[in-house]
């Protein structure tokens, strides 16, 4: 029962890291093809300006949880995807110091260079983690003792890149629907426009994926085993429908809120359908790492349900506070004017 209670918050906390970290590499991947003039550039980053350093707190939740909880998977993880998750790092790295580093100097070659370097460092955290999350559905090739049997390229297959566009492109939209509630005008319009030329774009991706799925892995078994299940399937179509609803009816916040029961749903489908698997072997199943054989001891594990139910919830209050305060639409004007604006 712990491992389960222990799998689902796992799963629960990569779903809030991508639902509040993916607005912000969302909002970077779509940086040169969003903002005309240095005015909309400036507002695109601090849209994403109060939030985004916080937002990775969650990265570190989700990894520190698998650390603590499932010590195994963890080591097997972070061994397997030991490049893609430094490449990661490192873009993570320097999209902090972009936002940084981008106005310390008066110079238009200067900020077109961290520009550029937002764009990629915003870019291939989404390709990666989307390319990673596939991988780890299929299966990748570890031994019986966890050792990894391949190399990055093993990875780049035809599901896993299929993975990382489909993650590319819901931060995207998920982004654009970010920037039309915290921008006006011309830009706010442009925002728009941009999520519904996605929306389709996700919806055939998601329904490209959702085959490969059924190809490439076993997620469906679960659901098959268990029917209730598909309420799950389910709310992700709500979530996508629902942001096309209301964006259409004018109601961008609660199009965003829609995007992200939809990736909340994205997510689950594929945690839930690898229960107990968390790495699955595609060279013999018997040597997958599962939330029962990976898992800490019961007592660790109740230890950290009783700090988990006392912190997270005060860690939800004071994020919920601090994005009601910075809920205020962005304008190029006041941004010109405050000293601490990015």
């Amino acid at each position: 029962m712990l491992e389960t209670t222990w799998f689902i918050l796992w799963g629960l906390l990569w779903a809030v890291y991508f639902i509040l970290d993916g607005f912000d590499l969302g909002l970077g991947s779509l940086l040169p093809f969003i903002a005309k003039n240095e005015g909309e550039r400036r507002i695109v980053y601090n849209a994403a300006g109060p939030f985004w350093d916080g937002n990775e707190v969650w990265l570190i939740t989700a990894g520190g949880v698998t650390f603590a909880a499932f010590p195994k998977a963890y080591a097997v993880m972070f061994s397997a995807l030991y490049a893609p998750l430094l490449i990661l790092l490192f873009a993570l790295i320097f999209r902090a110091v972009s936002f940084e580093f981008r106005n310390k100097v008066d110079s238009n070659a200067w900020r077109s260079l961290w520009d550029g370097v937002h764009f990629i460092t915003n870019f291939l955290p989404a390709l990666l983690l989307g390319v990673a999350f596939a991988n780890l559905f299929m299966g990748i090739p570890i031994d019986a003792q966890g050792v990894y049997q391949g190399t990055l390229f093993t990875l780049l297959n035809p599901y896993g890149l299929a993975g990382g566009v489909f993650f590319v492109v819901i931060f995207a939209m998920h982004g654009a629907l970010w920037l039309a509630f915290k921008s006006e005008g011309a830009l706010q319009t442009r925002a728009i426009g941009t999520a519904l030329i996605l929306w389709p774009v996700v919806l055939l991706l998601l329904l490209a994926f959702l085959g490969l799925s059924a190809f490439y892995t076993q997620l469906f078994a679960n659901y098959v085993a268990n029917p209730a299940l598909f309420i799950i399937p389910v709310i992700v179509v709500l979530g996508l429908a629902g942001v096309r609803a209301f964006l259409t009816s004018g109601k961008i916040l609660l199009a965003w809120c829609s995007s992200a029961v939809f990736l909340l749903g994205v997510t689950f489908f594929g945690v839930i359908g690898m229960f107990p698997g968390m790495i699955m072997s595609s060279l013999n199943p018997e040597w997958s790492v599962t939330a029962f054989n990976a898992a800490s001891s019961p007592l660790t594990l109740k230890i950290m349900l009783g700090v988990a139910l006392v912190m997270v919830p005060i860690v939800l209050v004071y994020q919920f506070w601090m994005y009601r305060l910075f809920s205020h639409t962005l304008k190029a004007e006041d941004i010109k004017n405050d000293s601490h604006a990015y």
